[in-house]
């Protein structure tokens, strides 16, 4: 760090009046960032509910397609894959590529 040698000095009160606006400072943002919360904002979040949170009386209707042809189902991951991405088949196992790497 290049220190200029042509600066004025400070003298004691000069650090004095610096430490003390430090300290004002600090305690200024004590102040600000102090962990109470809102009690507004409390009460707003506990009243809060998702549209559509309670799905326990809902039943789903989902329609099952058979496997295509060029489709199979990987033994590892269970996920259908189209026939390109078959990396080995094993005693009737199939595994996709992903699942081989």
């Amino acid at each position: 760090m290049a220190t200029d040698y042509d600066a004025p000095r400070k003298t004691a009160e000069d650090e004095d009046v610096e430490h003390e606006s430090i300290q004002e400072l600090k305690a200024h943002r004590a102040d600000e960032a102090s962990g109470v919360v809102d009690p507004d904002e409390t009460e707003a979040l506990e009243n809060f509910e998702l549209p559509g949170a309670d799905l326990s009386g809902e039943e789903l209707t989902i329609r099952v397609l058979p496997p295509l042809p060029d489709e199979f189902a990987c033994s590892s991951c269970f996920l259908v894959h189209h026939r390109s991405q078959l990396a080995y088949e094993d005693a009737g196992r199939l595994v996709c590529t992903e699942c081989a790497a």
